[in-house]
């Protein structure tokens, strides 16, 4: 069944409720009840609870913004692009190819090239001082991070993928965001907001849940910081990529060429100011994707099952919205308590994969992820599929 299939008191539209737990519903209405959200939150059917603001909730609002509801990695998102080969070109064996994209494409906690991309003469907009948010214009350390880490993946739920689409073309699929820097800025901001609710006396339901009021220098200085590292994660995945196709191509020999039928990048974490319900408003989307009509989006499941790639219906109930991915069922100190090595090793069998790194990426095991198909058919008022992709590698950063 697809539409909200639940409304709850008070302000908050659910897709696939039967799906989503007690604990991620009274979470979301928390937010709901704030006196400055627009209408309703809409939250997703792969929601989650999350720190403060629920994982998969979009959250429109007029005259303030909460941080904490973009989260820490700000601009996280995904990019995908569609090569003009078939499964047919691709040896049965991607184990090299997996060691000739770790090699292109750093991954961990806090890793980055040892040499800084921006020395190459590679450039982008985030770059220029006149773009910069001042916490990054007065520290060098922010800035030596951003260098450093621009072009590298990261860890937790953060991948690069090969897949094949539902007539065999080949897919390179990656999702990550704004880094150490993103989160730095993230923090700053989200501890502002709360020392700002402590001068004004303001006591929260979910002291996470604090905000910043539209005109304040700090909501300003926020939105700066916020719109940068959006900008710095839409580049960072662009970077990412064309390295990812370098390699890909050097792996499988130049003669096949660079040939890209369809390319998409899209935020999943981040806020800007929209339109909706004949009112200008903050649309924040934690865990969601933009899906206004004809809007192309990613929605991945988890790392053994499979990308969709859709379009959006543009449907106003949800803010054009949509899912942006399949979304925890187990935390991920239960999973690393409930899956097996070895049951992680069964789920990804076929596939290429950090198989040597297997104990710490447990809590990425397709069983902590609710089904992908169930949350893809709970927002079929939302989206129209036009790909199903499935993996044939996927390439994690481990912690």
């Amino acid at each position: 069944m697809s539409g909200p299939t639940g409304q709850y008191a008070p302000k908050l539209l659910v897709w696939g409720d039967q799906g989503i737990e007690t604990n991620t519903i009274l979470q979301a209405s928390k937010a709901a009840r704030l006196p400055f959200v627009h209408s309703h939150v809409a939250l997703m059917p792969d929601a989650h609870v999350g720190k403060g603001a629920t994982v998969g909730s979009v959250i429109a609002t007029k005259g303030a913004i909460i941080p904490a509801a973009v989260g820490v990695d700000i601009g996280c998102g995904m990019n995908a692009v569609q090569l003009g080969i078939k499964a047919e070109h691709l040896p049965d064996d991607l184990t090299k190819l997996h060691s000739y994209i770790a090699k292109a494409v750093p991954s961990g906690v806090g890793k980055g090239h040892d040499v800084a991309l921006t020395k190459s003469g590679a450039k982008a907009a985030w770059m220029d001082k006149a773009n910069q948010p001042e916490e990054v214009l007065e520290s060098n350390k922010l800035w030596s991070t951003a260098t450093s880490q621009w072009g590298t993946l990261g860890s937790g739920n953060h991948f690069v993928e090969v897949c094949l689409d539902e007539n065999d073309y080949v897919w390179i699929v990656l999702h990550s965001g704004s880094r150490g820097v993103g989160n730095k800025l993230a923090q700053k901001h989200i501890a502002d907001a709360k020392a700002k609710m402590r001068r004004m006396f303001i006591d929260l339901e979910d002291p996470d849940l604090a905000y910043l009021i539209q005109g304040d220098a700090d909501f300003n200085a926020y939105i700066r910081a916020m719109l940068w590292a959006q900008d710095y994660a839409a580049s960072n995945r662009d970077i990412m990529m064309a390295s990812v196709l370098d390699a890909f191509f050097r792996f499988m020999g130049a003669t096949l060429g660079y040939a890209c039928n369809e390319a998409i990048n899209c935020h999943h974490n981040y806020t800007e100011m929209e339109h909706h319900h004949g009112h200008d408003l903050w649309v924040t989307r934690k865990g969601a994707i933009r899906a206004r009509e004809g809007d192309r989006g990613i929605i991945p499941g988890s790392m053994a099952t499979g990308t969709y790639i859709v379009e959006g219906l543009g449907n106003p109930a949800s803010f054009n919205s949509a899912s942006h991915g399949a979304g925890r069922r187990m935390s991920r100190g239960e999973a690393k308590r409930n899956v097996t090595v070895d049951e992680l090793r069964d789920a990804m069998k076929g596939k290429a994969w950090n198989e040597s790194s297997a104990q710490s990426l447990l809590d990425e095991a397709p069983a902590a992820y609710k089904p992908i198909e169930d949350v893809m058919e709970a927002q079929a008022d939302l989206v129209r599929v036009t790909h199903k992709l499935t993996q044939v590698l996927n390439y994690k950063g481990s912690a």
